[in-house]
């Protein structure tokens, strides 16, 4: 049975991250409980480092006895928790030279829009189609399911319309406007993402989110979801949308990839690849590129030509779209970045600095 005293000490670290404005609170043995600020640790040493009993006690805490046996037996576990209705995080646990860790992602309970989110409203006329197939790529930590959620958001005020997202676990909750949204938990809800998006095709959906495309099977199934009149919204940890093409074609054996190219080039309508580069003013500011798919995307898709797709988005601008080298460009001489933390971000450095020696 759980202490009063363990749960209340991890509440109070709780509330703590969300009144610090951190993205990330983590426990570890033999370590003071940290967070993330603006991307960087920041220990918190005015607390007790963790032992081992300790930290188990702490985030055992808010684990059911079925969680607690499936993370013992799998060594891992996905799962969310809400403090008070208020506060919402995404957790993961797992060992660590056999001590019991854990890392806590602050959930926003408010879902931002693209302005406030400082995101090219561009973007938002990718949820005025009735099908096609959308990626929000980047690194973890960069805040696509936080665009992903202004997008969603978007359509379930503005559209009639079933969605049902697939999770693991759920982050953001929305509260039903003109849309139905059916928010469906990995491992609680359904066995696996391939699952719930196969039951998909029976359940009358006319938008789908999928949190995480893990496995070619599900990226085959979501890419056939948006072939067969689904609006589908899904996420990859790709560096920039020529990466993500390729990632998505490379992960299928030789013998179907045409067929999977042929498919992507058919029902891609955009990607949009995002970093949260830290602002000299403090907090942190979205670098964007954006891929819109006209026919010159298609064409190199289908043609297998993804090393050209830069030069198109670089000569696209008057269509919407633009390089992470631009909008780092952009951002450095509007000063809200520093050159350095530009070049940190960028993936081609000497292109960012022909670019800024052209402005």
């Amino acid at each position: 049975m759980t202490s009063i005293s363990t749960k209340q000490e991890l509440d109070n670290l709780l509330v703590m991250t969300a009144q610090e404005n951190a993205s990330d609170l983590h426990l570890a043995v033999g370590r003071y409980p940290t967070l993330r600020i603006d991307g960087r640790l920041i220990p918190l040493t005015n607390k007790e480092m963790l032992t081992p009993a300790n930290a188990e006690d702490i985030i055992f805490s808010i684990l059911t006895d079925e969680q607690k046996e499936s993370f013992i037996r799998t060594k891992e576990l996905d799962t969310s928790y809400e403090f008070e209705e208020k506060i919402r995080f995404r957790v993961n646990v797992f060992y660590q030279r056999g001590y019991v860790s854990a890392a806590f992602r602050l959930i926003s309970s408010e879902i931002r829009t693209l302005e406030d989110l400082q995101i090219p409203s561009i973007i938002y006329d990718f949820t005025a189609a009735s099908q096609g197939f959308v990626l929000v790529v980047g690194p973890s930590g960069h805040g696509k399911s936080t665009t992903l959620a202004a997008l969603i958001d978007r359509i379930n005020h503005q559209r009639y319309a079933h969605i049902v997202t697939i999770e693991d676990p759920i982050e953001y909750v929305y509260s039903q406007d003109r849309c139905i949204i059916n928010q469906r938990e990995v491992h609680s809800d359904t066995e696996s993402f391939s699952t719930a998006l196969r039951s998909v095709f029976r359940e009358d959906a006319d938008v789908v989110l999928v949190g995480e495309m893990r496995d070619p099977e599900t990226i085959s199934t979501a890419i056939t979801a948006a072939e067969t009149g689904h609006l589908v919204f899904a996420t990859l940890h790709t560096n920039s949308a020529a990466q993500t093409i390729d990632r998505i074609i490379d992960s299928f054996p030789a013998g179907q990839q045409d067929q999977i190219r042929a498919q992507l080039a058919g029902n891609l309508l955009g990607i949009v690849s995002q970093r949260l580069v830290p602002k000299i003013e403090g907090g942190r500011v979205p670098a964007i590129e954006i891929l819109l798919a006209n026919s010159a995307v298609r064409n190199l898709i289908r043609e297998n030509k993804t090393h050209q797709l830069d030069l198109v988005i670089n000569t696209s601008a008057d269509e919407g779209m633009t390089s992470l080298n631009s909008s780092l460009a952009n951002l450095i001489k509007d000063g809200q970045i520093s050159l350095e933390n530009g070049e940190t971000y960028s993936l081609d450095v000497n292109d960012l600095k022909m670019m800024m020696q052209r402005r």
